[in-house]
């Protein structure tokens, strides 16, 4: 018989280098999960991403056990990343912080294509390149 599902919640961590400290381990006690545990068997499993940021859906079961799906890092983080900045731009129209190529655009878009809502990588390129418009990040050809 399968397991009943409590609850079902995301969160973001950084790949290999979580910590139960606010807020990923209020978030998962709160929900009734054991913050040490899920931290060892998350840090396990995303080791090799070195501290990038990752989405991450956690299904927990009505007898507090639960299971955990990685997802990619996000559009923004992975356009900053490589854009070489800290941060988007509070004023995109007028204040622009970075640029990136199509060709970036194009393997970002291919590492998100699973997660992104396009039929394909030319439409999830474009996404991309959107989100890189609304963070003041010009893309440039090349």
């Amino acid at each position: 018989m399968a397991k009943k599902i409590d609850k079902q919640f995301k969160l973001m961590a950084p790949g290999g280098t979580a910590t139960p400290a606010p807020p990923i381990g209020p978030a998962l006690g709160a929900a009734g999960v054991n913050p040490g545990q899920f931290i060892q068997q998350f840090n396990e499993r995303t080791k090799d991403l070195g501290g990038k940021v990752v989405g991450v859906v956690v299904t927990v079961y009505k007898d507090r056990s639960f299971d955990f799906e990685i997802k990619s890092s996000p559009a923004a983080v992975l356009i900053a990343t490589a854009a070489g900045i800290e941060k988007g731009s509070g004023e995109p129209n007028s204040n622009k912080v970075g640029q990136i190529t199509k060709s970036q655009a194009i393997a970002i878009a291919q590492e998100k294509i699973e997660d992104l809502n396009a039929s394909d990588l030319e439409a999830a390129s474009r996404m991309i390149e959107g989100t890189a418009r609304s963070m003041g990040v010009t893309v440039v050809e090349g």
